[in-house]
């Protein structure tokens, strides 16, 4: 079975769903579900699951709402002209293709060999990506961290001593809708009791959270993956510290509702270290008046000048069309993994100190690059305050995402058929 990489995939075309009777099970606005949808998700949950599932009405329900969910988020997205064209999917299937280390072609008789339907298949994936794309515009590009959140963030973290562990967690969310009646409250509280319950009596975390969480990761059990203390909502950050590998909190009580957390691992860190390179180098761009194999004829002897004893730094500035690093001799200062592109990097990480490459020639033109040393640098400041600055960013999108995706879906109408 290929193991897919790419967004969390929904398989579809199963024949067994393809042959069920369809019926109306849901109306979402002014659009149904099917039974046809919904028998088809739930055969594909079950094949993806390691087998700790609720009982087939509570799962049947708790598929719906993820179809129901769904839909309203492809209805918002169709509202405000979010869209995902056929260049753009077709580039995302490649991708995917290239992650299992197939062609496209071979992927797809890969795909129709294991049973499933390739247009089904590619139809699921542009779902995908038109509400991963709704989701960057609502929720993600409205996300601010400021440099005093960042502060306050490492300070926080001094106070309490520098901690790189990570944490494996489960979750389980009993919504509550905002601005909620008393009688939601008390439903929801009952909901919660009869959760409680269960996981007195033994019951599995998993299957516990597969059949009533109204979390995100419902149906993968909860499991929200491994975490640290600064890409955890606020409301988890200190319950954490006080589980045990294997224990779940009480009730927490939040503005998304009640939430049941399971510390399922933890695991220390090592130290981030940075391998540094200090290189110059030459640029010769194209244009109207110079073409490849100008650029190329021109670097090349400028190359060999150098190799006959001439001085990098003049020759760089005196001909490099970088006038940002011309003026510095050539010089790009102590570069850092993945902040240049990846041809220029390749060629600079291949070359030993003070040797001078070959030519060659990236999306910004000619190069000829000399390396004058390398280090291994502990940036901790910077580190520090980036990892900072992605770590509240990521909580920050979670916190919001569940917030906009209960709005959403309050905000919606459902009328429930026979399921």
């Amino acid at each position: 079975m290929i193991k897919f990489l790419l967004f969390s995939l929904l398989i579809v075309g199963t024949a067994w769903g393809a042959q069920a009777m369809d019926r109306i099970v849901a109306v979402v606005n002014n659009e149904v579900i099917l039974a046809s949808e919904l028998n088809e998700m739930e055969e594909n949950v079950r094949l993806r699951s390691d087998g700790a599932l609720p009982s087939d009405d509570i799962l049947r329900k708790q598929v719906l709402e993820r179809l129901i969910l769904k839909q309203v988020q492809l209805q918002k997205a169709a509202g405000i002209g979010i869209r995902v064209g056929d260049d753009a999917l077709n580039a995302a299937l490649r991708q995917i293709a290239n992650n299992n280390d197939l062609s496209l072609r071979e992927f797809r008789d890969a795909l129709e060999k294991d049973g499933f339907d390739f247009i089904d298949f590619r139809e699921s994936i542009r779902e995908d990506m038109i509400i991963n794309r709704l989701r960057k515009r609502e929720v993600a590009d409205k996300i601010i961290v400021s440099e005093r959140e960042i502060d306050n963030f490492l300070a926080t973290q001094q106070i309490q001593g520098h901690d790189d562990t990570t944490y494996h967690l489960l979750h389980i969310l009993i919504g509550v809708p905002e601005a909620a009646l008393p009688e939601q409250i008390q439903i929801a509280q009952i909901k919660l009791k009869k959760v409680q319950g269960l996981l007195v009596n033994g019951t599995n975390f998993v299957e516990v959270a597969a059949g009533y969480s109204d979390g995100q990761n419902a149906l993968e059990g909860g499991d929200i993956g491994w975490r640290t203390r600064g890409e955890l909502p606020n409301i988890f950050a200190d319950e954490v510290l006080l589980l045990d590998v294997g224990q779940y909190s009480e009730p927490i009580r939040s503005g998304s509702g009640f939430h049941i957390i399971k510390l399922a691992g933890k695991q220390s860190e090592e130290t981030h270290l940075v391998k540094q390179t200090l290189a110059s180098h030459i640029l010769i761009k194209t244009d109207e008046l110079t073409d490849d194999e100008e650029a190329e004829k021109r670097l090349t002897q400028l190359r060999e000048r150098i190799l006959s004893g001439e001085d990098f730094a003049e020759l760089a500035r005196a001909h490099s069309d970088d006038t940002g690093s011309a003026i510095e001799n050539g010089s790009l200062g102590w570069s850092s993994p993945g902040v240049m592109v990846t041809e220029f990097e390749q060629q600079m990480d291949g070359l030993e100190i003070g040797e001078v490459g070959e030519v060659f020639k990236s999306r910004f033109g000619w190069h000829l690059i000399k390396v004058y040393d390398r280090r291994e640098e502990n940036m901790t400041e910077e580190f520090n305050r980036n990892k900072a600055r992605e770590q509240i960013r990521q909580r920050k999108i979670e916190e919001d995402t569940e917030s906009w995706l209960r709005q959403l879906r309050d905000e919606s109408f459902v009328e429930y058929r026979d399921v």
